[in-house]
């Protein structure tokens, strides 16, 4: 037997549940699809940046948040190269804090209707059904027929690869994340600090009083293959390369459990695929989050986008779906094509700007040529710090 749905998101993730939510708002029931058994938190905190908290306001939970997350004031960029003093940029008329996923997750979740996520569901392949339907087939053998697809599984989707959007390609660098807990409080400013080293790059920020996030990026060696799976390997490597580091930053790093530490590599969508010939909708199917536009750390805007994504796809399917007047199967598919199309416009330049611009700032700050090295050092720091900046800005609108 076949399950009917209206809207069925796959990935249970910020962006799958940002949309879910969104629709919820306005009245659209969906159906999200986890392949988990529960949440995923991997990653344990991010950088929320004045364009994120626009899209949670929109959605109805940023105040919530905001309580339980420091301010953060400025970013503050040294070198280990340079006897140049750090570069500190202001978060002026910004909003930026650094954000637990889980909490976000557990936030998303709880405001959707009991039974919009669907665990332990995997969705094995997609296929065409009578009637503009989607029909989705799950690992447990469920079949689930939709008018509207929406894939928010990551940089590994499934619904990508049916769009025809080709495999992301790796960036050369992996990233070390953790999670520093000090149980009687850390005591730091509150601000956003990286180092640039001869290895790779640190940074870290505060969540709360108790919580600070790091990360450490770099281009892996053939000797450093398979440290990615052994978290004592990854601190100790990690704390290696820190010798020339404060101690405030060692600190961090000597307080992270071994459980609170995940390494991964760097992905990124070739930027002229999202600009020029890769399928971000079509029909009825579109991809949002990871699936859409999987980018590098640098500029701190992954999540953030994602839940631009989910604001602008919930308000453009329910300008779609909720427009009064008795219909036909082909008008409401045609509606739900002109919708997603509208999603695809809105979010194609976008996401080509951040993908581009975090793959540029990721080779300057990892670049140890000479050139790159002397004019990063001495002119670029405060400039890439007003990049990061001025993209925060974006607005994704109201639902």
């Amino acid at each position: 037997m076949e399950i009917v749905e209206d809207v069925v998101i796959v990935g249970a993730g910020i962006a799958g549940l940002t949309t879910s939510l969104g629709l919820h708002r306005l009245g659209i029931r969906s159906l999200v699809l986890e392949s988990s058994d529960k949440l995923r938190i991997t990653g344990f905190a991010f950088t929320t940046w004045s364009n994120a908290w626009k899209a949670l306001d929109a959605i109805g939970i940023g105040e919530s948040l905001r309580c339980q997350h420091h301010l953060i004031t400025s970013m503050v960029i040294a070198s280990t190269f340079s006897d140049k003093p750090p570069s500190e940029a202001p978060y002026k008329g910004l909003e930026v804090r650094c954000l637990q996923r889980r909490l976000l997750l557990e936030r998303l979740a709880k405001d959707v209707p009991n039974g919009t996520i669907r665990f332990s569901s995997k969705v094995v392949s997609i296929d065409e059904s009578e009637g503009h339907f989607k029909r989705l087939h799950l690992a447990d053998g469920t079949i689930l027929k939709t008018k509207v697809l929406i894939g928010c599984d990551g940089v590994n989707s499934v619904v990508a690869k049916w769009l025809g959007l080709q495999k992301p390609a790796f960036a050369g660098r992996s990233a070390v994340r953790g999670n520093a807990h000090f149980k009687s409080g850390h005591g730091f400013e509150h601000k956003f600090k990286q180092l640039i080293g001869k290895v790779g790059r640190l940074g870290f920020l505060p969540c709360d009083d108790e919580n600070v996030f790091w990360f450490f990026t770099w281009i892996p060696a053939t000797k450093e293959e398979g440290m990615e799976e052994d978290p004592i390997k990854l601190k100790q490597f990690v704390a290696n390369e820190l010798k020339d580091a404060s101690d405030e930053m060692k600190s961090v790093i000597e307080n992270t459990s071994l459980e609170c530490i995940i390494s991964s590599p760097l992905r990124y969508r070739k930027p002229l695929e999202l600009l020029l010939w890769g399928n971000i909708s079509k029909g009825n199917v579109c991809v949002a989050g990871d699936a859409l536009h999987p980018m590098t750390p640098d500029l701190g805007q992954g999540a953030c986008s994602a839940m631009e994504d989910g604001v602008t796809l919930a308000r453009c399917l329910g300008e779609a779906l909720l427009k009064p007047g008795a219909e036909d199967d082909d008008e409401e598919y045609k509606r739900i094509e002109m919708g997603l199309k509208k999603y695809d416009q809105e979010r194609r330049w976008r996401s080509f700007d951040l993908v581009t611009t975090a793959f540029v700032v990721g080779f300057v700050l990892r670049n140890d040529g000479k050139m790159i090295r002397y004019l990063r050092d001495k002119f670029l720091l405060g400039f890439i710090a007003g990049l990061l900046l001025r993209k925060a800005g974006f607005d994704c609108g109201k639902l």
